[in-house]
Parts: C-alpha cells; structure tokens; sequence
C-alpha cells in the first residue's frame, strides 16, 4: 500500500470518527446539542494537531523517537501555576475562577521559561541534550513544589488541583478555543518557513551544518515554536503526557520515511483519530466515569515502555 493511499485512509478514518461523534445518539433539542459537540470536537481536533506538530518537530531536532515535549517541563509547570494559584489566592480568587486571565497567566508563564531556558543555553552554544537534562530538572522540581502545596492545602481545594491535572474537553471555554486558533494560526505562519529544514535535521546536526544549514539559529526558533504550541494545547485543555509520543511513532512505523510532507499530517490524523475515539469509549462506553488523559497515558505509556525495550534490543 503506498503512503498516499494510507494518507487518503487515515484522513476518511478521522473525517468518519468526527462526523460520529457529532451525531451519535442525538436526541432533543439539536441547536443546543450540535454547537456543544462541535465545540468540544474543534477542541480535541486543534490540541490533537497541536501536540502530534510540537512532537514531530521535537524528535525530528533531538534525532530520538523516545523524547517528548513533555521532558522540557511545561507540562509540570503548568501544574504548579494552577496549583499556586489555588494556595496563595483560592478557588474562589478572580485569578482561578476567571479562565480568560487563567489562560493567559498559564501561557505566559510556560513561554517566558521556555525562553529563558533557551536563550541561557543557546547563548553559551550548549548542545540540546543540556537543554533536555536542564528542562527535565526543572520539571522534576515544578513536580515536587506542587505536591508540596497540595499536601497543605484544603481537601476541597485539592479537587479543584486535581481536575487541571487530567486534559478534559467537556467544559472547553469557546472564546478561549477561538483565541487559541488565533494564537496557533499565527504561529503556524511563523513556522511556515522553516518546515523545509525539518528533513535536512533529522540527518544530524553534522549532516545539517555540511549541507549549510545555520543549525543554532533554525533549532532556536523551531524550539520556541513548540514551546507557543505546547503552552497554548496546555492552557487550554491540560496536559496530555504521552499522545505525542504515541502518534509520532505510529505515525513512523506506518510511513517508514523521513520525509515530513508525510510523517506532519499522518501523526495529526493519527492523533485526530486517537483524541476522537478515545472520547467516544469515554463518552459511550466508560459514562464519563474516567477522563481521556488517563486511556492515552495509559496507553502511550506501555507503547512508550515497548518503543524502550525495542531501543535496548536493536543497540
């Protein structure tokens, strides 16, 4: 089967997975139903195209099929800002109970670390497994600071933690979802220009500066990309661990190329395919007693465990 008739299969697939969700079990009054679903659905479609974007490109710099957006800490992050908030101000504060000035305290504070974290090291000319190990220290860190807060705060405030802990569609804030599409829009346009690199860096950096590649000045505005990308799909929805991972390796083991004019939209539709049919068995077959977040990291963290065990036994 040729990768374009794969292309063609996985695009119906995703198309029919949507069309299904929207409509399924549609009983009452249809003007409420519909823009709700269809909501929720442009929800999970723009964070499932996000995240499978942010992870193609972060493996494709890196050269590792193992590593995740996840690893630089944003994700850690932006459970201790929602943690913070809660301690320090309350569940009832202004700053917790208003999503608008929530959304963008969260990704204002996830962009200016990755910034930082970025501009330090690629100004000292370190090499991105620092950037790695540094961004995996500070998650670890973000990690503990947040469990120390929720030790010591109200048990009826911790539930308020707990649900920003686990991505959920069902309650995505409309004018924050267009605000989002902006934001991701714009940032895509910026990212426009430097999509034709992506096949030259997954050579190597040696192989990318031979072929005359500025290797330091595309890597740094291609990491910050991902950080807009990860912080807004955070912001928005919450954090979804392992579906990069999961796609983008799917996405590979399907195509079996390097070219990303077909590993992009395979791992979005891939992505697509998994947020939509994971919120349908939640929807449908578990009743809303479990969030999507739990079956993908469950899922993408024994594919994860597998993709290691693979690793160790071909090196």
């Amino acid at each position: 089967m040729s990768n374009r008739t794969k292309m063609i299969l996985l695009a119906i697939g995703a198309v029919l997975l949507v069309l299904i969700y929207i409509f399924i079990g549609i009983t009452g009054n249809w003007d409420y139903i519909l823009p709700r679903r269809a909501t929720r659905v442009l929800a999970i479609v723009m964070t499932g195209a996000v995240i499978a974007l942010s992870t193609i490109i972060f493996q494709t710099i890196t050269n590792n099929r193992i590593l995740t957006t996840s690893l630089i800490g944003l994700d850690s992050l932006y459970l201790l800002i929602q943690t913070f908030i809660i301690f320090v101000y309350g569940s009832t504060s202004i700053t917790a109970l208003d999503k608008n000035l929530n959304f963008f305290i969260a990704i204002g504070f996830m962009i200016a670390f990755a910034l930082f974290l970025f501009n330090v090291l690629f100004k000292k000319g370190r090499n991105i497994y620092l950037l790695l190990l540094i961004g995996l220290i500070f998650g670890t860190f973000f990690q503990s600071l947040s469990s120390f807060m929720q030790v010591l705060i109200d048990p009826n405030e911790f539930f308020i933690v707990q649900n920003k802990m686990f991505a959920s569609f069902n309650n995505v804030d409309t004018d924050l979802l267009y605000l989002s599409i902006g934001i991701l829009f714009i940032t895509c346009l910026y990212l426009a220009k430097y999509v034709k690199y992506l096949d030259v860096l997954s050579l190597g950096k040696e192989h990318a500066i031979n072929l005359g590649l500025d290797y330091d000045h595309i890597v740094k505005r291609l990491m910050i990309v991902i950080a807009i990308l990860v912080s807004v799909a955070t912001a928005l929805v919450g954090p979804i661990m392992f579906l990069g991972i999961l796609v983008a390796n799917v996405a590979k083991e399907m195509f079996k190329t390097y070219r990303h004019t077909y590993l992009i939209p395979a791992s979005i539709l891939i992505s697509i395919i998994a947020l939509v049919g994971g919120q349908l068995v939640v929807d449908r077959i578990f009743t809303f007693s479990t969030t999507l977040s739990v079956i993908i990291n469950f899922i993408g963290g024994t594919y994860f465990l597998y993709l290691i065990l693979k690793e160790n036994k071909t090196w």
